[in-house]
């Protein structure tokens, strides 16, 4: 029996063989699982519970299948979805969990992030999602038509994309001080995050102690995946 991680995977209209991937993720392998984490970023945008585009028909039923199979999944909003509520959770059967989250990993105290607040260099970003997580801004957008918000979502993805173009890769990579400071703060040696799209093993000191940081791999290309079972946790690549 394994636990699997997943993040990133952007899922939309544009794209219907990564959500063939995912439908038959659900219905494979993760049926064997312990349980799955889906840290952030499951979907293009999520416009609200109120808001469920066609696309997204098939994987909301492939993720309440699995639940209802019983196995847990476990749900962190990304930059792309955190306007997901207690209406995706009913949809789903998944549990939200909050940014950054401690669990048990077979014994290993393992922090759980999206990723993105680690990106402490790329000061725009930080400030637009400062503002976006407001919780008025939060309020005014679930107030818009659905028609509105979908308005909405393609402005920001298009600003988004001009600021990615203009700034330097290692600005919107994670900072190394904040990563130990995470470590460090939540007293763990495994951090597990996604959002940078630079899957990797990273090992690392703390307080005098080996440490790992593992990146997830984004689904852009490939449905990657990470499995960690007693014996320890390796990416796998789709």
């Amino acid at each position: 029996m394994s636990t699997l991680f997943i993040s990133d995977l952007h899922l939309s209209a544009e794209r219907p063989h990564l959500i063939k991937q995912f439908v038959a993720l659900m219905q494979g392998e993760a049926r064997k699982a312990e349980a799955l984490y889906i840290l952030g970023d499951l979907f293009e945008a999520w416009l609200g519970d109120d808001a469920v585009l066609p696309d997204m028909t098939a994987p909301i039923e492939a993720l309440k299948a699995l639940t209802e199979s019983g196995v847990p999944v476990y749900v962190m909003a990304g930059n792309r979805d955190f306007l997901m509520g207690e209406g995706f959770e009913a949809m789903t059967g998944a549990k939200l969990i909050d940014d950054p989250v401690v669990i048990d990993l077979y014994g290993t105290p393992t922090l759980l992030m999206h990723g993105d607040t680690l990106c402490t260099d790329d000061v725009t970003y930080q400030q637009v999602r400062a503002r976006v997580r407001d919780p008025a801004w939060i309020a005014a957008a679930l107030a818009m038509s659905i028609e509105e918000r979908i308005k909405t979502a393609q402005e920001m993805r298009a600003q988004s994309q001009a600021h990615t173009q203009s700034t330097a890769e290692e600005i919107m990579d994670v900072n190394a001080d904040a990563v130990m400071e995470a470590l460090h703060r939540h007293g763990v040696t495994r951090l597990i995050h996604g959002h940078t799209h630079r899957p990797a093993v990273h090992i690392l000191q703390v307080n005098g102690q080996p440490a790992t940081r593992i990146v997830l791999d984004d689904w852009y290309q490939q449905a990657s995946l990470l499995r960690c079972d007693r014996a320890g946790c390796k990416l796998i690549a789709g």
